[in-house]
């Protein structure tokens, strides 16, 4: 019971049910905003009524996840003002551009030109359309590069120095900060992991229609697309997969040996499964020797340090390894090793499917598509469990290269007017509110893939209609 009293944690359970939560829509928006652009653009070439039904489809799935993605979003920004009023005045004078930009370039961007898919499909020209299309998938892409900037920073942080009075981080250079040493990779393995969600997703709703035996040319379409799109983005994922690791040895090696449940310095095999034994230190399981080594060196036999000799040094001085939740971070990262590789296998078995032409006889395969994104869904949490977890006991993390003094442990970065009882309220309410807004987007987005691609051909009154139905039904919930 100590916990509910513990405002670090309750303050740190919060904002990861938050974020959980909005991160769950963040991947749907950007996965399905490509689907929708290239239904669009096929649209746009074919000039068919049915592939223009199809275009339809997407877009009122993609403004359902997109409206929920932007409810849930605006909490977090809220919550640095009142739970982390700590962590705010340290970083803030980094973090002041990125989430600025964000908001001026990136969701303008996307909300100017989703309106014009919305209601101008018969107000513009088709060229303009289809552009605007692309240009509302692209408004979702920037937005989570301004996200990952500042996020990445904390995992990272450059470009700035530690004020005199060693109150807060000051900006030096704003691209050193901006593109600093895993911004890159850490955006290029996000958009993959986004982009392998939205082709699964299309996967899904085919693989629906075939098993009710209807709307079939939609759905051999919608399952090219998908596998296509799905296809190439886990290609993708497993060389930023790679460069990810490699960022993690260079810049975090406390991450790294959180991840594998390293204690001492060793070099460490590659587990398929097992425990981390915190009491004992050691990791009970099956792996392949020497293959995390390999991840980030090539070279089956590099020692890594371990938790217990990075805690004696200078840098990482404020790690106590008894304190970590090593299993914990041990699991999600396994746990997220072990779906990529589900995903891979599923999508070998779903192209000799199409290759064999038997995959509209396979139910059993249809089936199995039909829930198939859960898969990256619980991909992309447990990596990003594994990314925040991983950095602890720091909120801004001292990486090898940044610079002096720039960091800030967790336990520093609460604010100190917010008390258990408040907490425990908010969290309360944020839980019932978001299980409303799930239940609705559940509702709505079920709706849409059972209906289809209907033929409505009055443009503008259909999305107008289709947007009363969600703020309508959003309301209720209220």
């Amino acid at each position: 019971m100590d916990l509910f009293t513990d405002v670090v944690f309750l303050s740190r359970l919060q904002f990861t049910l938050i974020v959980a939560f909005h991160f769950v829509f963040v991947p749907l928006s950007i996965g399905i905003g490509l689907i929708t652009a290239i239904a669009e653009t096929r649209a746009y070439k074919s000039g068919s009524r049915e592939d223009a039904d199809a275009a339809r489809f997407w877009v009122k799935l993609f403004t359902t996840t997109f409206v929920i993605g932007v409810a849930s979003g605006i909490t977090m920004e809220f919550s640095f003002g009142t739970n982390w009023a700590d962590y705010s005045r340290f970083v803030g004078d980094i973090f002041g551009a990125p989430l600025a930009a964000e908001a001026l370039f990136a969701f303008f961007l996307e909300s100017v030109f989703l309106g014009v898919v919305l209601f101008g499909r018969d107000k513009v020209s088709p060229r303009f359309y289809c552009v605007s299309a692309w240009l509302v998938w692209g408004g979702s892409c920037l937005s989570a590069l301004w996200i990952l900037i500042a996020n990445s920073w904390m995992q990272t942080p450059a470009g700035a120095a530690l004020a005199l009075d060693g109150s807060k981080a000051v900006l030096t250079d704003f691209f050193g900060a901006a593109f600093n040493p895993t911004t890159g990779l850490r955006y290029f393995h996000t958009i993959t992991a986004a982009l392998v969600m939205g082709g699964l997703v299309a996967m899904s709703v085919a693989a629906y229609h075939y098993l009710k035996g209807n709307h079939l040319d939609f759905a051999r379409k919608t399952l090219k697309t998908g596998v296509v799109v799905a296809l190439v983005a886990t290609c993708a994922l497993f060389v930023s997969a790679h460069s990810t690791a490699v960022g993690v040895w260079n810049e975090q090696p406390t991450k790294l040996a959180a991840m594998e449940g390293q204690y001492e310095d060793e070099v460490p095999p590659l587990y398929f499964f097992g425990f981390v034994d915190e009491q004992n230190e050691e990791v009970v399981g099956l792996g392949l020797p020497g293959f995390t080594s390999f991840l980030a060196t090539f070279t089956f036999d590099t020692v890594y340090p371990g938790l217990n000799s990075l805690a004696e040094t200078e840098q990482f001085d404020g790690l106590n390894p008894s304190e970590l939740p090593v299993n914990a971070i041990f699991q999600v990262y396994h746990l997220m090793v072990a779906v990529s590789g589900i995903l891979a296998l599923l999508l070998v078995i779903v192209l000799v499917g199409m290759k064999t032409g038997k995959i509209e006889n396979w139910k059993w395969l249809q089936k199995l598509l039909v829930i198939a994104p859960i898969f990256p869904l619980a991909a992309i949490e447990a990596g990003w469990f594994t990314a925040e977890l991983g950095r602890q006991p720091w909120v801004v993390y001292p990486s090898v290269s940044g610079p002096d003094g720039v960091s800030l442990l967790t336990s520093q970065a609460v604010s100190t007017s917010v008390t258990a009882p408040e907490l425990l309220l908010t969290i309360v309410l944020f839980c019932v509110v978001y299980l409303i807004l799930f239940v609705a987007w559940c509702r709505l987005a079920s709706a849409c893939v059972k209906e289809g691609p209907v033929a409505q051909h009055d443009g503008d009154e259909a999305a107008l209609s289709f947007v009363e139905k969600l703020a309508g039904t959003a309301k209720g919930g209220e």
